[in-house]
């Protein structure tokens, strides 16, 4: 596994090389080779000492399965990346997860430990016969004082899984699935060509470690020989001061704090701060089709920093990228396979919508069979996690899930084209376009905005702003307003929960 290979190898060559810094501390690649001993010897403990330990889910091998669910980015890095050289397997939960949801997978996975401060995990996985253990940080850090260090950490065999993590926590019971060493291999491989973790390179990765995109700039950075500057929360404030004092030159960060990044850079060029970013090169957001209002403004603003957008799937791993434009068009990177199929598994024509199939050698080999029935690899070693999209001149263009497509009048209209239309749009904060059952058509284009009564413009202008940028069949048909669009943990809006919103009365009809 390359990261415990790196960090070993850093703490011995360059000791005093920053690992990883956060408000709870900052460790160096020595500090963390000796801090990764105590973690595991706090976690072989509590794992041993239990009558009767949970048994982990069969995928894992029979490796006891340790979770932390803190707030701390910090000490959930450090946990995460000491348990890396040793037996075992790490997950990281949000604790914002609905307590079913942390309880759920706890169960379905045989999770035997977990770190977290919520007083009220522990007395629900009780009632439920967990026989496990939850300790807090305070008591995990007591443990790691206590005890004699375990044995060095080593570089393990590419089969072992060492990363349990899940697909969502939001609107359903989270799918579980594993990484091998050799599959994060494979992945740390595709980062290091085209996302730029380079040695000694110091990267900020605002937010809660449980969201892939961070876990994952903390395990590539490690990986490479770099600094990963972790932090609690997405606080744009915060960011800016941090890039100006630690020399920040690379951030990986949702596209809203992207955005929250381009308006700090505004007010400091208004006020003559500018310089507070002076170190900044690159930005790797997560997520296709971004925003080219976004981009632009951070070209505005910041002309020097790049910006990569990249998109990939947790269980499958980094695919490609866009770099330029509104982001729809992304180039697949070298050694990654794709297609667009039909539901019936076909391959369909150059430019027709589609699911996306994927074949990389960074997949992981399929969901754990306690969470779900799901299949995420097809018979010939391909996997899909029901993204749809088309190949147009090469590359990919991606337009939502299975349920981000309405069929209308013999028509398939991608809901995320449609939202695309009204980007921009002056005080608006958020538009969601949805598919309403309609007796004739089977169903309508509807588009619900967000926004107080005396901002949102009327009907008839919107309608016109749609006739102008869309095809006939995307004009939707239909016209909502909403003061909050319902959103997920991680602020992204949930489509299902609009429709179901809509169709109870909760929108005004425009």
């Amino acid at each position: 596994m390359p990261i415990t290979q790196t960090i070993l190898e850093v703490a011995a060559r360059d000791p005093e090389q920053l690992a990883i810094v956060g408000a709870g501390g900052r460790l160096t690649y020595a500090e963390l080779v000796a801090d990764s001993r105590r973690v595991f010897a706090a976690v072989d403990a509590l794992h041993g000492a239990q009558a009767d330990p949970p048994a982990p889910a069969p995928e894992t091998g029979g490796i006891p399965i340790t979770a932390v669910s803190i707030d701390s980015a910090f000490h959930t890095s450090r946990i995460v990346a000491g348990l890396a050289g040793f037996r075992a397997v790490s997950a990281t939960l949000d604790p914002r997860w609905p307590l079913a949801h942390r309880v759920s997978v706890i169960l379905a996975t045989g999770i035997g430990l977990v770190i977290s401060d919520s007083d009220d995990l522990a007395p629900a996985l009780a009632v439920r016969g967990w026989a496990g253990t939850v300790v807090s940080l305070a008591e995990f850090q007591e443990q790691e004082a206590r005890l004699d260090p375990a044995p060095a950490p080593t570089v393990r065999d590419g089969g072992e899984a060492f990363l349990l993590l899940f697909s969502s926590g939001t609107t359903s019971d989270p799918k579980g699935f594993l990484k091998t060493r050799a599959q994060y291999r494979a992945n740390v491989a595709v980062s290091s060509a085209y996302l730029e973790p380079l040695p000694g390179v110091a990267t900020l990765a605002p937010g809660p470690v449980s969201y892939s995109l961070t876990l994952y700039a903390l395990i590539e950075c490690l990986a490479t020989g770099g600094a990963a500057h972790m932090a609690d929360a997405f606080d744009a404030v915060e960011m800016a001061r941090r890039v100006s004092e630690e020399g920040i030159t690379r951030v990986v960060a949702v596209p809203a704090l992207v955005q929250a990044l381009s308006d700090a850079a505004r007010r400091d060029s208004v006020g003559g701060d500018i310089e507070r970013f002076a170190s900044l090169e690159l930005v790797v957001t997560g997520g296709a089709n971004l925003s080219a209002a976004l981009r632009e403004g951070l070209a505005a603003v910041l002309p020097g920093v790049r910006l990569i957008s990249y998109y990939g799937a947790a269980e499958i791993g980094f695919i490609g990228d866009s770099r330029g434009g509104d982001g729809t068009r992304i180039s697949v990177y070298d050694g990654i396979g794709f297609e667009i199929r039909s539901a019936e598994g076909v391959p369909v024509p150059d430019g027709e919508l589609g699911t996306l199939w994927i074949d990389a050698a960074a997949c992981s080999d399929g969901y754990l069979a306690g969470t779900t029935d799901e299949v995420l690899r097809g018979p010939d070693g391909w996997a899909t996690v029901h993204d749809q999209g088309r190949i147009v001149e090469g590359k990919l263009e991606l337009v939502g899930r299975a349920g981000d497509i309405a069929v209308t009048g013999g028509h398939k209209v991608a809901l995320t084209e449609v939202e695309r239309a009204f980007e921009g749009l002056p005080r608006i904060t958020a538009v969601c376009a949805v598919a309403l059952p309609h007796p004739r058509l089977g169903s309508v284009v509807a588009l619900v905005v967000e926004g107080p009564t005396d901002v949102v413009p009327p009907k008839d202008a919107l309608r016109l702003l749609a006739k102008e940028r869309l095809a006939p069949q995307f004009v939707p048909r239909q016209w909502y307003r909403i003061d909050a669009l319902p959103r997920t943990v991680g602020g992204k809006i949930r489509r299902a929960e609009t429709v179901a919103l809509v169709e109870s009365g909760g929108g005004e009809r425009l």
